[in-house]
């Protein structure tokens, strides 16, 4: 008993040194970046920057921000990511509550063609030429649609909604309620922390994306801010950036990166505490089945 306990403990301060560790190995670039877009071109150049900014200034972001073309990708992100993750969440839901009534026709087959798109997902070539069908190339739809239900999030939210008393359905149908109406009034409420985390993987999913937008947007006013932002880093156009803000002789192309990488990063950096509550209670319920 003692053995195993002393084990326990060991293993236990092993665990906590080995997160603290791959935390800072995440924290300290990210550390890095902050304090470079909040320090002049000459400390970035000189390379005086660490972990606390150098010569502090804003110069940065007003560059990023005094960018029109920045503002339009803020747009088109922020359509995609509230428009995306809504109709996601919806259509999600309404196909896991269907798979969850365990007397449906064909419930067998459809669960295991879902488990097949998750094994075998679409080609590039044939995804693109389903989009072109459908007249969707160089709209905002074509980031939404093509995904609206992700196989992987259907099969955690079948497990949350599985969690749920079949009593309380049960008492909703003999109440007179159909099956939208006990979704709507009945499964929903009780199933907040499962929306919370299906939504925060599609919102994340969204906002960061820009696979899609590579294939099937070409107009430029359609990109969204992560395909904006790799035109700054990979194509160099932080320099002409600086240059329409009239920053080009003071300020660094680098430091314009950092505030950038920021600018993408910190909406999802303050979404995720606010919702963290039901994040981790979520995580645990679907851990029960499935």
């Amino acid at each position: 008993m003692n053995r195993t306990t002393v084990l326990e403990k060991v293993f236990m301060n092993f665990n906590y040194i080995f997160l603290i560790a791959t935390s800072l190995l995440m924290l300290i670039p990210f550390m890095h970046i902050v304090a470079g877009s909040l320090s002049s071109g000459l400390a970035i150049d000189r390379g005086d920057v660490q972990l606390w900014p150098s010569q502090f200034t804003l110069d940065n972001y007003r560059a990023v921000f005094s960018d029109p073309n920045i503002w339009r990708s803020i747009g088109v992100t922020v359509f995609v990511t509230v428009v995306g993750t809504a109709s996601n969440l919806f259509f999600t839901s309404l196909m896991a509550f269907g798979l969850t009534k365990k007397d449906i026709k064909g419930r067998k087959f459809i669960m295991l063609f879902i488990l097949f798109t998750m094994i075998f997902q679409a080609p590039m070539i044939p995804s693109y030429l389903v989009v072109k069908s459908l007249g969707m190339i160089d709209t905002v739809w074509s980031l939404i649609i093509p995904g609206t239900i992700s196989a992987y999030n259907l099969i955690i939210m079948i497990s949350f909604f599985q969690n749920i008393p079949e009593g309380l359905v049960d008492s909703a149908k003999i109440d007179g309620c159909g099956e939208y109406r006990t979704l709507f009034r009945i499964v929903y409420p009780l199933s907040l922390p499962s929306l919370s985390t299906i939504g925060l993987f599609y919102a994340v999913s969204h906002w960061n994306g820009y696979y899609a937008a590579m294939m099937y947007i070409r107009n430029p006013h359609l990109y969204p801010l992560q395909v904006k932002l790799r035109q700054l880093i990979v194509q160099n156009d932080a320099e002409q950036m600086l240059h329409n803000a009239a920053l080009l002789t003071v300020q660094s192309v680098e430091g314009l990166k950092m505030a950038s990488i920021i600018v993408a990063t910190l909406p999802i950096l303050i979404v995720y505490p606010l919702i963290q509550k039901h994040f981790v209670k979520g995580s645990m319920l679907g851990s029960v089945k499935g």
